[in-house]
């Protein structure tokens, strides 16, 4: 299964993932199979779908952010998505979400 990883360069912000490391600005140097970056890309999609709910959540002002679903969907993906690269990555990328501090103390749970 290592021989069929392969090395991908993801940008969290745009959701983008891709093979050349010049195409594009990255943040995280990772290594994964087909299936894992379609689960990686089926998470970056849900995750833009959440962002619109809550565009247009965002035109109702009487709800606040800590009581807003919508916002804490995007908040639990971007979660999600970080323990995957987390997973994924190399040192640098690892280190990197490590110290940002939003992992729970296991980064696979």
């Amino acid at each position: 299964m290592e021989n069929d990883r392969k090395t991908y360069y993801i940008a969290v912000e745009s959701g983008e993932i891709s093979r050349s490391e010049t195409s594009s600005t990255w943040s995280f140097k990772i290594m994964a199979t087909d299936e894992e970056i379609t689960e990686l890309r089926s998470l970056f999609n849900q995750n833009y779908a959440n962002e619109w709910k809550n565009f247009i959540r965002a035109h109702i002002p009487f709800v606040e952010y800590h009581h807003d679903n919508e916002n804490n969907a995007i908040d639990e993906k971007l979660k999600t998505i970080y323990q995957a690269i987390h997973r994924l990555g190399d040192a640098q990328a690892k280190q990197h979400i490590e110290e940002m501090g939003i992992l729970s103390e296991d980064p696979l749970a």
